[in-house]
């Protein structure tokens, strides 16, 4: 209860520091600023690079209220429901790993991305709030801005009033004409990953250990369903890396209530499932990483040290988490006269233009 009432306080402050960006004024632009649970900001400079064809400044004279308008529209969802900036976070993720952050996750139909395994747990209200967006963005700017840009804009702003870090966006950003293909997709580490295994996944996406680890720390909010952890308290499955024994009975005995399957939830974060923060690692030290992927972080030598780095300092994790966010969100990207800029996020230019052609024929042959 205390945590809740903490949570809803974080969220007012935050939500005055979107809205109200001047009351920041005396934060350099190029910082860092993220809302604590103590209601406390954590400010760092990041060093990162942005990609060829995006600019801070892109859209400032074609759509100049674009940055409040996305602000003003995650504030009201995430008022409403908290969860769903887990579930943007999680969206941006599958989205960007695959083939670069294009939208192509968004996209509806034949090969959709969406009925592909990894994606079949995204949540229908995070896909369907980055196409509300998109409609009064271009109610207001016209056809200006991608689908693609908006998924990144809408997930920080849903980060910080989640209490992650603040960081800049570079946009620029076009959208796929279509999904990704089934092999990408399925490029995204599965929760039974061991760390070799991450590694490399995260290495063919040139992300290194760092991005592995902090990018991990996303799961400091965020539910799961029982299917995606039952090797973590199955007898007959390695378990390993250890976990609770208290911590899997607990799972088993929920999970025994799963029916029918998928109804059952259980949150990645023990201890704070709603605020991001550096929690998570605490998790992986008490053995009760909800994932493999998740747990093996703490005990591998190669992630070890960070993994435990991130538990002690809170700042630290933020200012790498916010660099790999940055990182990710700039590779692979369409620019320039790449790819195009969706009427409707959910269906490519040539099905629109299509289906309006057809229209048009079958007008002017009743006329």
């Amino acid at each position: 209860m205390a945590c809740s009432r903490a949570m809803v306080a974080m969220i007012g402050l935050v939500v005055a520091a979107l809205l109200f960006p001047a009351a920041l004024s005396s934060t350099r632009p190029d910082q860092l600023i993220s809302m604590t649970t103590d209601g406390q900001y954590h400010s760092t400079r990041p060093v990162v690079t942005i990609a060829d064809g995006l600019t801070a400044d892109y859209h400032d004279v074609s759509c100049p209220d674009l940055r409040g308008i996305v602000r003003t529209a995650v504030v009201e969802a995430v008022q409403g429901d908290i969860t769903i900036a887990a579930d943007l976070l999680r969206m941006f993720f599958h989205d960007c790993f695959p083939q670069g952050c294009d939208a192509s996750v968004l996209l509806t139909g034949n090969n959709s991305e969406q009925g592909m395994g990894p994606n079949l747990t995204l949540r229908p209200v995070a896909l369907n709030l980055i196409e509300s967006i998109r409609a009064a963005v271009h109610r207001a700017c016209g056809r200006t801005v991608s689908c693609a840009d908006l998924t990144v804009l809408a997930t920080r702003d849903s980060l910080v009033l989640a209490g992650g870090p603040h960081f800049d966006v570079a946009l620029g950003r076009r959208d796929a004409l279509a999904p990704a293909s089934q092999d990408l997709v399925f490029t995204l580490p599965a929760p039974s990953f061991t760390v070799p295994e991450l590694l490399k996944s995260f290495g063919d996406r040139n992300l290194d250990k760092a991005d592995l680890v902090s990018l991990s720390g996303a799961h400091t909010f965020g539910i799961a369903h029982c299917s995606s952890f039952s090797d973590r308290f199955t007898p007959d499955v390695d378990t390993n890396p250890a976990i609770d024994p208290n911590f899997a009975a607990k799972l088993k005995a929920k999970c025994a209530k799963d029916v029918p399957a998928g109804t059952v939830n259980q949150t990645l974060d023990v201890r704070t499932p709603d605020v991001f923060d550096n929690k998570y690692y605490f998790d992986l030290i008490a053995k009760q990483g909800l994932f493999k992927s998740d747990q093996g972080l703490i005990v591998h030598p190669d992630t070890t040290r960070m993994a435990t780095r991130f538990s002690l300092n809170q700042g630290a994790f933020l200012e790498q988490f916010a660099k790999s966010m940055v990182k990710m969100s700039n590779m692979d990207l369409l620019t320039g006269s790449q790819g195009e800029i969706r009427f409707n996020c959910a269906v490519p230019n040539s099905r629109v233009e299509g289906i309006e052609t057809a229209s048009d024929e079958g007008h002017a042959a009743a006329m």
